[in-house]
C-alpha cells in the first residue's frame, strides 16, 4: 500500500500539468474534422485557436441554455491552456445538461475536464455527479485549487444527439471547464458490451517528462509519461510508422519513439496494479515498437503473462520502427493484475514495453427515451417556449423525469412519454402539431392556458390517448367528430368546457361549453348519460348536505349489533379519563385503554373533522365484517350523541412509520429479517381485502404509520376510513373523488379517478422502499424528492448496498435486497396493468425472506438488532495506478 500511495503522488504530480504546459510545437497541422471542442464559459459567439494546440475552441453557450459564465482566478491563469481559464457553473437545478449533435453508431472519444481555480472566490472545493444520458456516469472529486480533474470514456452514442449532464449532490455547486469529443474507428476499442471509461494511459520511457496530445496524437488522446526506478530508457530519434493493418490504433510516434527495458536484461518487464473493486472489468491495450536495428545475431521476443498465465497465445517480437498493439478482446476481472513481460530462451535481448492503456468497463443500462418522442418534446417545448427546467433525457432517468411528464418503462425497452401536463403553462397560440408524434400519449392536459384555434383533427389519430383536458382555454370551431364519439363509447375522458367559442356536440347546435363526464373504460360499466350523473351528483350532495347538518341524528344507519357498541361512560372508564394519549391524527386522537385485563386502542373523533363521520362508519362497517391476522381487529366502538370512537386491539410497538424513521439510537433497529416479515405481513393483508373478500375491498390509504406492529412484531393493516368496495359483476374500476396521501398515491388514479386495487399495489411499492431504506415516500429537502425517483438515480450505478438503511451494516443477503427492490420498482409501474397484484408480490416476498433465512443457514434470528453508529461509506471515484515491484 505504501508503493500504490507514492505512485498517487507521482502520478498527480505528472497529471496536473498535462494540459496546460507549453508542449512541443509541431508544424505539421493535423485535420480537426469531426472534433467538438467546446470552451465552457466562454462568452457567446467567439473562439479561437489554442496557441499550445492549434484546436479550434467555441463557445459552448449554443449547446446549453442554463449556468452562468465564470472566470477563475487570475493567480491560477499562469501557463495554463486556454480552454481552462473560464468554467460554466450551474448554482441553479439539480440536473444541468449539454445536448450535442453527434452521429449515430460512430465511437467517440469523450473528455471533459474540470479545475476550479478558486473561480467563485469561495475557495471550497466542490463535489458532484457527471451523467452521459440517462446514465451516471463517474463522480468529480478535486485534490486542490489549482488541480484538474479529468473524465474520458470511449462511448457509441445509441441515437444522433448525445447528453452530458452535470448532476449537484448537495456536495457544492457543479461545473465545467471544457468538454470534447473526438471521433475514433469502430474498429479500435472493441468490446462486447459497455463503454471504456479510461483508467489511465502512459507514456513509458519518457524523456522530457511531458504529456503529449494532439496534434502528436490524430485522436487527442492524452499520454502521461511513467517509468520505474527498475526500468531504463531505449529512445530513437527516427518516426516510428503504422502497420497498414485493418485494427490501427495510431500511437502517436513521440510516444513510440520511447520506451523500457528491465534494468536487468535477464529479468522480466513487471508492473501491476490493485483495482479497488475487483468486480470491475478492464480492457488492457500494450504498444510496442523495435527502437533499436537489430544486427543478425540479435533478437527480441517475450511472452506476456498476466497473473502468471499466458495472456498472448505465443511470444511477440515488435517490428523495427513499427507500431504494433496486443490486447484481448475480451475483458478482464482480477483483485490484481500483475503483468510479467519474460524474455523467451531464444532471445538475446530483453523485453521492451513503449505504451501503456487501460480501460474500466462501464454498462449503461438505462435506455434513453424514444428518439421520435424526444423530437417531439423538445419541438413542443420551443414552440411554446416551456420555461421548465427540462434538461437532459425526457423520462430516465426516473429521478430527473421532466415536471408534467409521465412515461412508460418497460424492461429494457427505450421509455416512452405517456402523459403530457402543461395545464396552467401560459401557453398561447394554437394546439402544437409536434403533440401528433407523441404516439403513445395516454394522457393529454393542456387546460387553463389561452390557446386558440381549432381543436385539431390528429388528436383523434393518438389512439392511446384515454384523457384529453382542452378545458379553459379560447379554442373555437367543433370538437373533431371522433374524439366525442371516443368518449361516448367510454374509450376517452374528454374535457372542454370554459372554451366559449367551441362546440362539442356531433349536432354542434348548442354552442354552450359543455364537459364530457369521465366514462369507464374498455369493457367498463353501460355508459351513464349526462342528465343521470347530474342527478346522482345532486342526490349524493343532498345526503352529504343532510349529515353535515344533522349528523348527530344518524346513529345506528346500517352499524353492527350492539354487542360490539359501548357507551361514552365505557369509553372514560377504559381510558381512565383520556389519562394517557398513543397519537394524534386527522381522524383525531388516539388514546390508550383496558377493558377487563385487555390493552385496546381507542381513536376518538374530533368535532372538527368533516369527513371524520364518514371514515367512522366506513371503517365500523368494515372491520365488523372482515378479519384476518394481518387487519387490525375492531374490538367495538361508542357511536353516542357528540362522542364517537373506534376502539381497537392494542399494538404495543406502534406504526412502522417510527421504527425507520427513528435515526437517533432511541430504539433497536429492525433487522433485513424483520423487515422482510413486517413487508410479507402487510401484503398478506392487502391480499386477503383484494381477493380474499366478496366483493374485493381496496384500502386507498396503505402507507408506514397505517402499518401497526404488535408486541412480536407481526404487523398489521390499519385505517380503513378511506376504503372502498370494489365492483362485483365484471368491473374493472370504481370511479371515485381522489383520496389517499401525498407520496403514496397512484399516479394513474390521480389522473384518471378511476380507482382499481393496483392503486393499493402502487402505494404498498411506496411502502416496501421506505423498508428497504428507511427513507421517507418524500424527502424532507428543499427539492422534495420522491423516493422512487432517488431509488432510480443510485440504481442507475447499480450499487444496491447504498440503497439500504446503513444502520443494518450489511447485515442482509444482496440477492434478497435486490429482488425486494425490483418487486417495489414494479410495483410503481407508472400503469396499472404493469404491476403485479398481491398474491404475486406475496409469493415474491416469500422468495426473498427465504433467500435470508438460508444465508443465516435456517436460523430464526432476532427480529431486533441494536442499533449503533452509521459506518461511513467512501464513495469516491475509484482510482487504479499500476505500482512499482
Amino acid at each position: 500500500m505504501k508503493a500504490m500511495k507514492i505512485f498517487k503522488r507521482l502520478l498527480y504530480a505528472i497529471l496536473l500539468p498535462l494540459l496546460f504546459d507549453l508542449l512541443h510545437p509541431l508544424q505539421a497541422q493535423q485535420d480537426q474534422s469531426g472534433f467538438i471542442s467546446l470552451d465552457c464559459g466562454l462568452p457567446k459567439d467567439s473562439s479561437y485557436s489554442e496557441p499550445t494546440t492549434k484546436i479550434d475552441y467555441i463557445s459552448d453557450r449554443p449547446f446549453i441554455n442554463t449556468g452562468s459564465s465564470n472566470s477563475i482566478s487570475a493567480e491560477y491563469k499562469a501557463n495554463l491552456q486556454q480552454q481552462v481559464a473560464f468554467v460554466r457553473s450551474f448554482p441553479q437545478g439539480i440536473r444541468n445538461c449539454y445536448t450535442l449533435n453527434v452521429t449515430k453508431a460512430t465511437k467517440y472519444l469523450i473528455r471533459t475536464t474540470f479545475l476550479y481555480g478558486n473561480y467563485d472566490a469561495q475557495n471550497k472545493l466542490p463535489q458532484f455527479d457527471l451523467h452521459l444520458g440517462p446514465n451516471y456516469w463517474d463522480t468529480v472529486n478535486f485534490n486542490s485549487v489549482n488541480s484538474a480533474t479529468f473524465k474520458e470514456i470511449i462511448h457509441i452514442p445509441s441515437q444522433d444527439h448525445l447528453q452530458i449532464c452535470l448532476v449537484n449532490n448537495n456536495s457544492g455547486t457543479p461545473f465545467i471547464s471544457a468538454l470534447e469529443l473526438r471521433p475514433l474507428e469502430n474498429t479500435t476499442y472493441v468490446t462486447t458490451t459497455g463503454s471504456l471509461a479510461l483508467a489511465y494511459r502512459l507514456d513509458f520511457g519518457s524523456t522530457t517528462n511531458k504529456s503529449y496530445r494532439y496534434p502528436y496524437d490524430v485522436y487527442d488522446r492524452l499520454w502521461t509519461p511513467y517509468t520505474q526506478k527498475d526500468w531504463t530508457t531505449i529512445t530513437t530519434s527516427l518516426t516510428v510508422n503504422h502497420p497498414d493493418t485493418q485494427v490501427d490504433f495510431r500511437p502517436p510516434s513521440i510516444v513510440m519513439s520511447t520506451g523500457v527495458v528491465p534494468l536487468n536484461a535477464s529479468a522480466p518487464l513487471e508492473f501491476f496494479w490493485e483495482p479497488l473493486n475487483e468486480t470491475k472489468k478492464y480492457y488492457i491495450y500494450m504498444h510496442f515498437a523495435e527502437l533499436q536495428q537489430l544486427q543478425s545475431n540479435q533478437s527480441r521476443a517475450f511472452e506476456i503473462t498476466l497473473n502468471g498465465k499466458s495472456w498472448f497465445d505465443e511470444p511477440f517480437s515488435p517490428g523495427y520502427l513499427e507500431a504494433n498493439s496486443v490486447y484481448s478482446t475480451r475483458a478482464s476481472t482480477a483483485s490484481n493484475f500483475s503483468f510479467s513481460l519474460v524474455r523467451v530462451n531464444n532471445s538475446t535481448l530483453p523485453p521492451i514495453l513503449n505504451a501503456l492503456e487501460v480501460y474500466r468497463v462501464i454498462e449503461f443500462l438505462q435506455p434513453e427515451t424514444e428518439q421520435d418522442d424526444v423530437d417531439a418534446i423538445n419541438n413542443i417545448k420551443s414552440s411554446y417556449g416551456v420555461s421548465r427546467n427540462w434538461q437532459g433525457d425526457p423520462c430516465a432517468p426516473v429521478a430527473f423525469l421532466w415536471s408534467g411528464l409521465n412515461c412508460s418503462y418497460k424492461d429494457s425497452d427505450t421509455p416512452r412519454i405517456i402523459s403530457l401536463n402543461l395545464s396552467s403553462s401560459g401557453l398561447t397560440g394554437e394546439i402544437a402539431s409536434y403533440i401528433s408524434s407523441l404516439t403513445m400519449l395516454q394522457s393529454l392536459d393542456l387546460s387553463n392556458n389561452s390557446l386558440t384555434g381549432p381543436v385539431p383533427a390528429f388528436l383523434s389519430q393518438l389512439q392511446n390517448l384515454r384523457v384529453l383536458k382542452l378545458n379553459g382555454n379560447m379554442l373555437n370551431g367543433s370538437v373533431p367528430a371522433e374524439l366525442i364519439e371516443r368518449s361516448e363509447s367510454g374509450f376517452l375522458s374528454l374535457g372542454v368546457g370554459d372554451n366559449k367559442d367551441l362546440c362539442a356536440s356531433l349536432s354542434c347546435k348548442k354552442k354552450n361549453s359543455v364537459i364530457i363526464p369521465i366514462v369507464s373504460s374498455i369493457g367498463a360499466l353501460a355508459v351513464l348519460l349526462t342528465a343521470a350523473a347530474i342527478f346522482i351528483i345532486l342526490k349524493r350532495k343532498k345526503k352529504y348536505d343532510m349529515r353535515l347538518g344533522s349528523r348527530l341524528t344518524v346513529q345506528n344507519d346500517s352499524l353492527e349489533p350492539k354487542k360490539c357498541q359501548f357507551t361514552y361512560s365505557d369509553v372514560l372508564k377504559m381510558t381512565n379519563n383520556f389519562e394517557r394519549t398513543l397519537g394524534k391524527g386527522g381522524f383525531g386522537t388516539v388514546f390508550y385503554g383496558n377493558i377487563e385485563g385487555t390493552e385496546v386502542a381507542v381513536k376518538m373523533l374530533s368535532s372538527s373533522s368533516v369527513q371524520g363521520y364518514q371514515q367512522f362508519q366506513a371503517e365500523v362497517k368494515l372491520l365488523m365484517k372482515v378479519y384476518h391476522g394481518n387487519l387490525t381487529s375492531l374490538v367495538g366502538y361508542c357511536n353516542e350523541g357528540t362522542n364517537m370512537a373506534l376502539i381497537y386491539e392494542y399494538m404495543a410497538n406502534g406504526n412502522l412509520e417510527s421504527h425507520l424513521s427513528a435515526g437517533d439510537g432511541s430504539q433497536s433497529v429492525l433487522s433485513w429479517e424483520g423487515r422482510l416479515r413486517i413487508a410479507l405481513d402487510a401484503a398478506q393483508g392487502l391480499e386477503y381485502l383484494h381477493i380474499g373478500c366478496k366483493p374485493p375491498i381496496i384500502h386507498r390509504d396503505v402507507k408506514t404509520p397505517n402499518i401497526l406492529l404488535a408486541d412480536n412484531l407481526q404487523a398489521k393493516l390499519a385505517d380503513f376510513g378511506l376504503s372502498r368496495i370494489f365492483p362485483t359483476e365484471g368491473g374493472t374500476h370504481v370511479s371515485t373523488v381522489i383520496a389517499g396521501t401525498p407520496g403514496y398515491l397512484d399516479p394513474e388514479y390521480y389522473i384518471t379517478n378511476r380507482l382499481n386495487e393496483k392503486s393499493d399495489v402502487y402505494s404498498f411499492g411506496v411502502v416496501l422502499l421506505e423498508i428497504i431504506t428507511a427513507e421517507p415516500a418524500i424527502s424532507r429537502t428543499q427539492e422534495r424528492t420522491h423516493i422512487s425517483q432517488w431509488v432510480g438515480h443510485v440504481l442507475a450505478d447499480g450499487d444496491i448496498r447504498s440503497l439500504v438503511d446503513p444502520r443494518l451494516e450489511g447485515d442482509f443477503d444482496v440477492n434478497s435486497v435486490w429482488k425486494a427492490v425490483e418487486i417495489a420498482m414494479v410495483c410503481l409501474s407508472s400503469m396499472s396493468i404493469k404491476r403485479p397484484s398481491m398474491n404475486e408480490v406475496v409469493i415474491e416476498l416469500k422468495d426473498c425472506l427465504a433467500m435470508e433465512l438460508a444465508r443465516k443457514n435456517h436460523t430464526p434470528s432476532t427480529d431486533l438488532v441494536a442499533s449503533s453508529e452509521m459506518i461511513s461509506i467512501d464513495s469516491s471515484t475509484e482510482l487504479i495506478y499500476p505500482l512499482a515491484r
